[in-house]
């Protein structure tokens, strides 16, 4: 398993931006497909991207898509979340993960990070 350390959550007001990063360490890290998800208090965590090993391909959760842009660099074995036009509902710990073996379900991210508060105020 690949380890994963989230930064730059914070504080934001509504339409603000953050950019999240995510460091992996271990050999390999073009061989995961990562992504990020979300949970807020009393909520279920939920999807917002993911990012394919390469990069060339990604895919969003209906709320992410045109506000949020997942990245990767597999030089400096990281990936990034820019988030746009945040909104409060968007309040929320961000957890980075990748999966080793990738067959298109959320199951099989298999390494987390320890995740990084984002809270949005209106």
């Amino acid at each position: 398993q690949v380890q994963l350390v989230e930064s730059g959550g914070g504080s934001v007001q509504a339409g603000g931006s953050l950019r999240l990063s995510c460091a992996a360490s271990g050999r390999a890290f073009s061989n995961y497909v990562m992504g990020w998800f979300r949970q807020a208090p009393g909520k279920e965590r939920e999807f917002v991207a993911r990012i394919m090993w390469t990069g060339a391909s990604t895919f969003y959760a209906d709320f992410a898509k045109g506000r949020f842009t997942i990245s990767r660099d597999n030089a400096k074995n990281t990936v990034w979340l820019q988030m746009n036009s945040l909104k409060p509902e968007d309040t929320a710990v961000y957890f980075c993960a990748a999966a080793a073996r990738y067959l298109g379900r959320e199951v099989d991210f298999d390494s987390w990070g320890q995740g990084t508060q984002v809270t949005v105020s209106s």
